[in-house]
């Protein structure tokens, strides 16, 4: 019998939230637990999540205690396994699960359509949901970023087989799914602090595409380091800008646009329009639409449609300010990883090539600046000024000897400044910058809007 009681331990996280609405349409009784109130959980709760934010076991709504064969207990991996709420669940007997395994179930259950990579994935995840549903075929797609399109994270479907999902690498969550059709966008080393080698973080990456069923298919980027392991009733592609069996030909840049024709094994769609209209997005449509491809039931109209209506994840090269006259931008980037971090500030030299740039950057967790401290430096390089804050620490203990200063001295940027975060936004008004970047996967984002009002009241 399928349980119809779900109840969320780490409820206002953002891949949690799409499984709580998920399991709302279904028509269970869902309820949950987080530390404190948020924008997200008062939304939830507004929407019929029962929300609590005690973590004693006496807080645990009294329907959910009566009967733990009809509950089901998810997860997050950021709360100790010493909580109270979920020693009470494991200790009565409950069925208690990594957010994670529930999505290896939608994927059992469904055709799972996942993307998988260092970066890259939530771009074509949400990139591939938006044409599917653009395309009428429908999907119940699970992603890491708000759509603009849709202000969600979540689109749902009574009807299609289809599923999305952003398969996670980290903590080898993504080795609980059953893919239909796999992508891998990117295998660069990271999360060193679950892996602790390059050759085990490859390792999981060829072990996830062992999951993928008979009759399923692969699709890889050109020149990744990395073997696949698929079964033998396995289709494998690759992809990329220039070549492979998806590719783009034809391409155009004019006038704020990218132009170009997406080439298939059998044929190829003319004139794909980027509504985000950066360098990376052209590798991340093609991904996409790779992906949709493969399932016949891609409509070429319909697929242009999508990718020149494609809004973006928000914190995905989003625009907060975009004037023309006198020129002057400021769009924030969740890149955290030196490679994201790179291809996004080639991008935006690419957009205004001849401008001022300047990057606030924040970089996220002291493993990540450690293990990768030279590769931050090299692309924050690029930028005309940095201005590095500190580190974000997220769900780690500070490590001796790690702090931005690692990354700062090596920096060779024309300018540079190191501060904290609660003086970014003093920093930014006395900067007389035309084009500013912030990235990161911390809380600078949070900045945004008193840095937007600062600028235009200047």
């Amino acid at each position: 019998m399928e349980k119809n009681k779900i109840y969320f331990a780490g409820a206002g996280g953002i891949g949690m939230a799409a499984l709580e609405r998920y399991y709302l349409s279904r028509g269970c009784e869902v309820a949950g637990y987080d530390r404190t109130p948020t924008d997200l959980t008062r939304a939830l709760a507004e929407e019929g999540v029962a929300i609590n934010y005690d973590d004693s076991a006496e807080a645990i709504p009294e329907s959910f205690r009566d009967n733990p064969a009809n509950v089901l207990v998810v997860y997050t991996p950021a709360l100790p396994d010493t909580h109270p709420q979920l020693t009470y669940f494991r200790d009565h007997g409950y069925e208690v699960v990594k957010r994670a395994e529930v999505l290896g179930r939608i994927t059992r259950d469904s055709k799972g359509i996942c993307f998988a990579g260092t970066h890259g994935k939530t771009t074509t995840s949400s990139m591939a949901a938006h044409v599917l549903h653009t395309c009428h075929v429908g999907c119940n797609a699970f992603l890491g970023g708000i759509l603009r399109n849709y202000d969600s994270n979540l689109l749902l479907s009574a009807t299609s087989p289809y599923s999305v999902i952003e398969a996670d690498e980290y903590d080898r969550s993504f080795h609980h799914l059953s893919p239909y059709i796999a992508v891998i966008t990117a295998t660069d080393p990271d999360h060193l602090d679950i892996y602790g080698t390059e050759e085990a973080y490859l390792e999981s990456f060829a072990r996830f595409t062992e999951l993928i069923r008979p009759g399923g298919s692969l699709i890889v980027h050109e020149g990744l380091k990395l073997v696949p392991r698929p079964g033998k009733d396995v289709k494998v592609y690759t992809y990329s800008k220039e070549k492979g069996d998806f590719h783009a030909d034809n391409l155009r840049h004019a006038d704020g646009e990218i132009i170009f024709d997406f080439v298939t094994p059998d044929g190829k769609i003319s004139d794909i329009s980027l509504g985000v209209p950066v360098e990376i997005n052209i590798e991340n449509a093609i991904a996409a639409l790779a992906a949709c491809h493969l399932t016949g039931d891609l409509e070429p109209e319909a697929a242009k449609e999508a990718i020149a209506t494609f809004m973006g994840p928000k914190r995905r090269f989003e625009f907060w300010l975009k004037e023309s006259a006198p020129v002057k931008a400021i769009i924030d980037d969740y890149a955290h990883h030196p490679d994201e971090l790179k291809a996004s500030i080639s991008s935006v030299k690419s957009l205004y090539p001849g401008r001022k740039l300047t990057v606030a950057f924040q970089p996220h967790l002291y493993s990540r600046t450690r293990d990768f401290a030279d590769g931050f430096a090299e692309a924050l390089s690029l930028a005309d000024e940095v201005i590095l804050l500190d580190i974000y620490p997220a769900r780690e203990e500070p490590i001796p000897g790690v702090t931005s200063k690692i990354i700062f001295d090596r920096i060779t940027a024309p300018a540079k400044t190191m501060i904290t975060k609660d003086d970014l936004t003093e920093t930014i008004k006395n900067r007389n910058f035309e084009i500013l970047l912030t990235a990161g996967a911390g809380d600078i984002c949070n900045y945004l809007p008193e840095i937007v009002k600062t600028v235009k009241n200047a």
